[in-house]
């Protein structure tokens, strides 16, 4: 049975604040970049069974660009709850504000 994927409002500016940047360095890379993060979330809705990394909190890489996507699973619901996607530059304790 698939998961039901549910995503923050946050997350949002997440993606949207990467997709601005990788614009900004090439043309046609924030797409690449959001098409990357689609096909996470069609991992994450299949089997979402990844490392925790903190807490309940589960981390997938996303492929080709320094991000992760932080979640929680509510297994019982089969609900993924994405809670941010965040550069692994940045501070890792940023999604931590939106639990």
């Amino acid at each position: 049975m698939a998961y039901k994927l549910v995503i923050k409002p946050e997350v949002y500016t997440d993606i949207q604040s990467g997709i601005d940047w990788y614009n900004s360095k090439q043309e046609g890379l924030g797409r690449r970049f959001f098409e990357a993060i689609e096909k996470e979330y069609a991992v994450l809705k299949k089997a979402p069974a990844f490392q925790v990394r903190y807490d309940d909190v589960h981390c997938l890489p996303v492929k080709k660009f320094p991000y992760m996507i932080h979640f929680i699973v509510e297994e019982d619901a089969k609900v993924v709850v994405v809670l941010g996607v965040i550069n692994t530059y940045l501070n890792p304790n940023k999604w931590k504000e939106r639990k």
